[in-house]
Parts: structure tokens; C-alpha cells; sequence
């Protein structure tokens, strides 16, 4: 054997070794993770958890309140940003493919994408909590559609670059206009990819806890206006889990494995309907 070989073949088990070991490190503290808040949080698991209010301190309570604002502030987020992004996605891969507008509106948006969550919600908090003088499940909202709007455009916007151009050429072929073929062929094509891409960006602003700090806040009481305070399982998370007592600690861990459990199950949907797609 050269010695060529040999050192070559010595760097190929030292890179493998060293992937191994980063798999490894990187399943260790995920799957501690998830023990932790799986142990933790399901012990913590009662019925009470989704009919009652959010409790003071040594006082039975559950998290109803805050689980209702949550689908609340995410499900105005992510009717903001599903239209906005997709209509995006569809002029920048439809459109203006290539071209520098394209480029410069992809350069934003990967921008957008990698913002700090709470610079985002600094940003919100002084154009829609300062000027009306409250905190809102309006501004918080808006400032997780902000997060999600980038996940949408770039997702959507792959999902309908991916779509084969004879399939555009062949639709047109038939002397379709360009807009109905961009509806009812390349985005009908392109459909998994973009479900799975909104599916991403639900996951990713569920657990978001920056922003709503500085818009939505919270309310210990039940409220069903997003116009007022409103609570969410995120912030109440941070404050329980920040708190001296052992009753909120339990409701912390509760919430947390709630949250963990809806992304998860997100994840696993996300993966169904991109084989399902995949599949076609």
C-alpha cells in the first residue's frame, strides 16, 4: 500500500470518526432535551391544564387562557403572512426570475429571515404598542407574521422553481394566459412544497417568546379581544419558569411540553406531505 493511499485513507476515517462524534454530541443533548420535558412536563399533565385560567401564585389554575391566546396571536400571523408570502414567492419565481429585482428582494429577505426575533419585536412595539398606548394581540401578530413571512417566500418560491419548465411551456402551449397558468398549474403543482413551507413557519413562531413580550404581553384573565393583552403559553412559560414558585415551576413544564408536542407533531406533517408530494 503507497503511502498515498494510506494517508488518504487515515484522513477518510479521521473526518468520519469526527462526524460521528458531532452526531453523536448533537443527539445527546437533543434527546436530553426532550427527556427532560417529556419526564417533567407530561407529569404535570391534568385536565385542569386546558379549563382553567392561569392561576396567582399558590392558587390551582391551568393554562386555557394562555392556550387560547396562543392559537390566537399565531393564527393572525399566519393569516398575514400566508398571502403576503406566497404572492411574493409566486413574482419572484414567476416573474422576475433571474433578474436583479429578484436578487435584491431575495438579499432582503434572507436578511429578514436571519433578524433576531426581538429586534423584530422592538420594531413592532414602536409602531403598534406605542402610538395606541397598549400592548395587543394585533402587534403580537403582526410581529410573528414578520418572523414567518421570509420561511413562506423562500419555501414557496423553491416549491415553484422546482416545478419543471415543460410543465410551464405546456400549458402555455395550449394558449392559456400566463396567470391562469401560474394558478392553476405551476402553484397547483408546486403545492406540497408550499403547505410544508407554511407548515415550517407555524412551527417555527409557535414557540416565540421575544416578540409577544414587547406586543401581545399577557393577561392572567380570559380574553377573547386581540385588540387587548393578550396571554400565550410562551410568555407564560418565561415568566412561570422564572418565578420562585413550585406550582407555576409545574405549569411551566406543562406548557413547554405542550409546545414541544405541537411542533413535533408539525414536523411530522411537514415530512408526511413532502413525501406525499415527492411522490406525485
Amino acid at each position: 500500500m503507497s503511502l498515498l493511499l494510506l494517508r488518504r485513507r487515515l484522513f477518510d476515517a479521521l473526518v468520519i470518526a469526527l462526524s460521528l462524534f458531532a452526531t453523536a454530541f448533537t443527539l445527546f443533548w437533543l434527546a436530553w432535551i426532550l427527556w427532560t420535558t417529556i419526564s417533567q412536563g407530561a407529569s404535570a399533565l391534568k385536565p385542569s391544564l386546558f379549563t382553567e385560567m392561569t392561576p396567582a401564585p399558590g392558587a390551582p389554575g391551568g393554562l386555557a387562557n394562555a392556550l387560547f391566546g396562543s392559537v390566537m396571536v399565531v393564527a393572525i400571523g399566519v393569516i398575514l403572512a400566508t398571502p403576503i408570502g406566497v404572492l411574493a414567492a409566486i413574482y419572484l419565481a414567476e416573474y422576475k426570475r433571474g433578474t436583479r429585482v429578484a436578487g435584491f428582494i431575495g438579499f432582503v429577505n434572507d436578511i429578514l429571515l436571519s433578524a433576531p426575533s426581538i429586534v423584530i419585536g422592538l420594531f413592532i412595539y414602536e409602531l403598534f404598542v406605542l402610538p395606541f398606548g397598549h400592548f395587543s394581540g394585533y402587534a403580537g401578530g403582526i410581529a410573528l407574521a414578520m418572523i414567518m413571512l421570509p420561511i413562506v417566500v423562500r419555501s414557496s418560491a423553491v416549491a415553484l422553481e422546482l416545478v419543471p419548465s415543460e410543465t410551464r411551456e405546456a400549458a402555455l402551449a395550449l394558449g392559456l394566459p400566463r396567470w391562469k397558468v401560474t394558478w392553476s398549474v405551476i402553484v397547483r403543482a408546486a403545492r406540497p412544497g408550499i403547505i410544508t413551507g407554511l407548515l415550517l413557519g407555524v412551527a417555527r413562531i409557535s414557540g416565540e417568546t421575544a416578540p409577544l413580550l414587547f406586543t401581545a404581553l399577557n393577561n392572567q384573565y380570559w380574553s377573547a379581544n386581540p385588540a387587548t393583552p393578550l396571554a400565550n403559553i410562551p410568555v407564560v412559560i418565561f415568566q412561570y419558569a422564572m418565578s420562585p414558585y413550585d406550582d407555576w415551576h409545574a405549569l411551566a413544564w406543562a406548557g413547554a411540553f405542550l409546545v414541544m408536542l405541537f411542533v413535533l407533531g408539525l414536523g411530522l406533517a411537514t415530512r408526511l406531505i413532502f413525501r406525499q408530494g415527492g411522490g406525485r
